[in-house]
């Protein structure tokens, strides 16, 4: 699905290459045959605006929203395991699960960050759906939290879910987070980092990221591979407790 790797650059940090390829990335969005008409315009709209933006006011506006406070993390399992240690098994888990389906990942960031993630579904042909079922919940409640911030950034979420191909009760989530305090605040962030450091086990594995961004090549794509199957939750704490 070249709309995900699409996607998934938008959604990564803003750089010089990414500003400089305004023609193609509205070319590609204009050409999309996966969306329907109203998300696809509403698509075009953010990267008209995105591309009008002054490249350092839009770094800026992207930390102060995705590096300030866990509400809106692009760090997948930190929704599911915050900063806990079952969070560095399950990065474990998910690091296997890419080399089963044929790939060695070399990158700066954590396995289950978003672009990364969706960069490689991007690669898995008529399975890419799939892996995008598997962390719907989560990009439902993304999704939330950003239109709670009043954030451009949410039309991509909704987009990932439109992908999907999955019901999510937005209305739903949209109640639930109205009594959420943000955590965003000088207050909050203070009181983040007064928390106690969490140290991942399995180092070895983490280890195994380098510092190149994610780039699959194209021997490993896999086409034929099963998707992965990211759980929620209450299904992650039965399955590491049948492993343990």
């Amino acid at each position: 699905m070249v709309i995900l790797k699409l996607i998934s650059r938008l959604l990564d940090y803003p750089t010089e290459e990414l500003y400089a390829s305004s023609a193609l990335v509205r070319g590609l969005v204009k050409d999309d045959q996966l969306l329907t008409t109203l998300t696809r315009r509403r698509l075009e709209n953010f990267v008209d605006d995105f591309f009008s933006r002054d490249l350092l006011d839009l770094q800026s506006e992207y930390d102060g929203l995705f590096e300030r406070g866990r509400a809106v993390s692009l760090h997948l399992f930190e929704h599911v395991h915050g900063e806990s240690r079952d969070r560095g098994q399950a990065m474990v888990n998910l690091l296997q699960q890419y080399r089963e389906a044929g790939l060695e990942i070399s990158v700066r960031e954590l396995p289950d960050y978003l672009p990364v993630y969706l960069e490689f579904a991007a690669t898995q042909g008529e399975q890419a759906r799939g892996w995008l079922q598997d962390v719907a919940h989560i990009l439902a409640l993304l999704a939330a939290r950003l239109e709670e911030r009043d954030s451009p950034y949410a039309q991509l979420v909704h987009a990932l879910i439109e992908l999907a191909e999955v019901d999510v009760n937005l209305a739903s989530l949209r109640e639930q987070i109205k009594g959420e305090e943000r955590d965003d605040t000088p207050e909050a962030l203070d009181k983040i980092w007064e928390e106690e450091a969490v140290t991942f086990t399995q180092d070895s594995a983490m280890n195994s990221c380098g510092d190149a961004r994610y780039r699959p090549s194209a021997g490993q794509r896999k086409d034929d591979v099963m998707p992965v199957q990211l759980l929620d939750p209450a299904a992650m704490a039965e399955r590491q407790s049948n492993l343990g």
